[in-house]
């Protein structure tokens, strides 16, 4: 009968740490699943326009700043690139100013892509400071850039030469430039020189008299105006409000394509881009949230 009683109890206290041994495991992931949904952290990518970088790289700061361990790499190289690198899946995000479409090498690769706008950009037609006109209609631009206007007085301006300062085929700034404002019509080839990025661009025009391009409003900063103006468009000004009220033509969405849908740190900092916690940063910077825009 003892010996029956002793071996109930061993039974007993097998049993009790058995059950002790199953809670303690269920603690622990709980732990870790409260953990794992609350801290963000990991490392992404981000290439592409270089219209939408600055906004990018001051948005990664604020977001790295509240997720310390999330690590956000932000380069240029042009909407093309940005196109292409991610649909190669070679970076999570590749930044755009226009759709996949126009820019990827393979067409059949934009059906992969998830398109994710996280704001609209105005951009303006720029001359070197000491230009003598100040506004230009959509034709006079088309045929400057096709050429057939040469000399800035055939347009109101001095007795001057126009030189020309475009961007490469990979920029999306110079696609929306052709699909907004020179009504999908080619620019000459070989007509004035050709740079890689909004920076060179400002160089090469402080540089060159009688030059004219075309820059992202969000680059167009005091120091940037030292050196160039902005021309209205058929007399309407690149402004917020002539954009937001469709009068003013040259704009365009920005996108943040992903290879299929965001996940992770990825999908975290898309949803960042868009909120509420980054709208005055778009503002700052000369973007325009999509919540302001009517189409």
């Amino acid at each position: 009968m003892k010996r029956k009683t002793f071996k109930g109890i061993i039974a007993a206290l097998a049993i009790t740490m058995t059950a002790g041994l199953f809670v303690g495991c269920g603690k622990s992931e709980d732990k870790t699943n409260i953990k794992n949904n609350t801290e963000i952290s990991g490392t992404i990518t981000a290439v592409g326009s270089s219209a939408l970088q600055p906004l990018v790289q001051q948005a990664s700061k604020n977001f790295t700043a509240k997720n310390p361990k999330a690590i956000i790499n932000v380069q240029g190289g042009g909407s093309g690139a940005g196109c292409n690198q991610v649909a190669a899946g070679n970076v999570e995000i590749g930044n755009s100013d226009v759709d996949a479409e126009l820019k990827l090498k393979d067409k059949s690769l934009a059906k992969h892509l998830v398109d994710h706008k996280v704001c609209a950009i105005g951009f303006a037609v720029v001359v070197h400071k000491d230009v003598k006109v100040d506004s230009l209609t959509k034709d006079q631009v088309q045929d400057i850039f096709t050429g057939k206007i040469t000399n800035w007085k055939e347009v109101g301006g001095e007795d001057k030469k126009i030189n020309v300062i475009n961007r490469s085929k990979s920029s999306g700034t110079r696609t929306a430039f052709k699909q907004t404002i020179m009504d999908k019509k080619d620019e000459k080839e070989g007509l004035g020189t050709t740079q890689d990025s909004s920076g060179n661009v400002r160089v090469a025009m402080k540089q060159t008299e009688g030059s004219i391009s075309y820059l992202a409003l969000s680059y167009i900063t005091e120091d940037v105006k030292k050196d160039i103006k902005m021309l209205k468009i058929n007399d309407v000004e690149a402004t917020k409000e002539n954009i937001i009220s469709n009068e003013y033509p040259f704009w365009s969405y920005e996108h943040m394509y992903t290879k299929g849908e965001a996940k992770g740190l990825t999908k975290a900092f898309l949803d960042y881009m868009i909120s509420e916690d980054n709208k005055a940063t778009i503002d700052k910077l000369g973007y325009i949230p999509i919540s302001d825009m009517k189409k």
